[in-house]
């Protein structure tokens, strides 16, 4: 799985945002604020990967017990889900 083309993300005040263009900005009329987390599974699944492969990079990469770092793998997945942006 991957998220649609039809975001850009950009840094303001210090925050990461992603937001539609294009097309997508039809649909969606709004931002969305990305902590570090979930900065990072973002430009993660800019390419497609599955919840696995998600799972063992996050886990890679910070400091975090399994358990925790698939719930917040999942958590960020079902989000995206629910509001259309994964393909």
């Amino acid at each position: 799985m991957k998220i649609k083309k039809g975001f850009v993300v950009r840094v303001v005040g210090g925050e990461s945002i992603a937001v539609p263009v294009g097309e997508l900005s039809k649909n969606f009329h709004g931002m969305i604020t990305l902590n570090e987390t979930a900065k990072f599974l973002w430009d993660f699944f800019q390419n497609d990967h599955t919840a696995e492969e998600a799972l063992a990079a996050f886990c890679d990469t910070y400091d975090v017990e399994e358990e925790v770092a698939k719930a917040d793998v999942t958590q960020f997945l079902t989000v995206l889900s629910k509001g259309g942006f994964l393909e």
